[in-house]
């Protein structure tokens, strides 16, 4: 079964998502604070993590910071600030995702699920999967497998949310998804997620690549019908 690391000083959420997660399948390692779970990870490597960012001791940037210089371990952040610079840091230090509290534990789960399949085993076997491996359109390369996004040769970093939306929007592009499609293509299992939550997501990978690109246009709006890929 695959193993899961849990690290919050909120023993309530250790319990509760603990207990969601061991439902799911998951084997769960639990630690309430980033110093204790800094040696246990190193003693016992899980399949995943995840950190609270708030915590005594150590926080989960510092500990994330201190696993990545020796380890890829996929890893979700949980946050109740609201400020995108702690996603950026994150980001940058190498995190998966990010899920803000308080959150739906079933949103939780099905995070954990896209970053899993995302991820090399521990046996350094690359996960497998049906998706299209590389996606190459105009100035856009995606590569599944390694998580990696560049537009005209620059580095784009997204979270493993807005990485599925643009890739169902890049697999066919000139043909326009809806709202309904791109939810099927980032949550699975039904997640219940509103209109307003994808129109969220695009405006962040719009962002994210004007950071890169000041004439980027390649997500396109169709207002009332959906969106699409801009054919190159």
């Amino acid at each position: 079964m695959p193993i899961v690391a849990l690290v919050d000083d909120d023993r309530n959420i250790l319990t509760s998502v603990g207990m969601v997660l061991e439902a799911e399948g998951y084997t769960v390692q639990k630690y309430n604070d980033g110093a204790a779970a800094l040696q246990g990870l190193q003693d016992n490597p899980p399949d995943m993590a995840i950190f609270d960012i708030k915590m005594p001791r150590m926080d989960g940037m510092e500990l994330l910071r201190r696993i990545r210089q020796k380890t890829d371990l996929p890893v979700i952040f949980l946050t109740s600030k609201d400020d995108e610079i702690d996603e950026l840091f994150g980001l940058k230090m190498g995190a998966d995702d990010f899920v803000k509290k308080p959150f739906s534990q079933r949103l939780l789960v099905e995070r954990v699920k896209a970053v899993m399949r995302r991820a090399v085993p521990r046996d350094g076997t690359p996960v497998v999967t049906d998706a299209t491996k590389i996606i190459e359109r105009g100035k856009l390369v995606m590569d599944s497998d390694r998580h990696a996004c560049t537009w005209v040769g620059q580095p784009v970093t997204l979270t493993v949310t807005e990485f599925l939306i643009l890739q169902a929007l890049a697999l066919r592009p000139g043909i326009v998804k809806s709202r309904d499609a791109l939810m099927d293509a980032a949550y699975d299992d039904q997640v219940y997620v509103d209109d307003r939550t994808i129109d969220s997501h695009i405006k962040r990978l719009r962002k994210k690549f004007n950071q890169v690109d000041e004439s980027f246009d390649g997500i396109e709006t169709l207002y009332g019908v959906g969106y699409r890929f801009k054919e190159q």
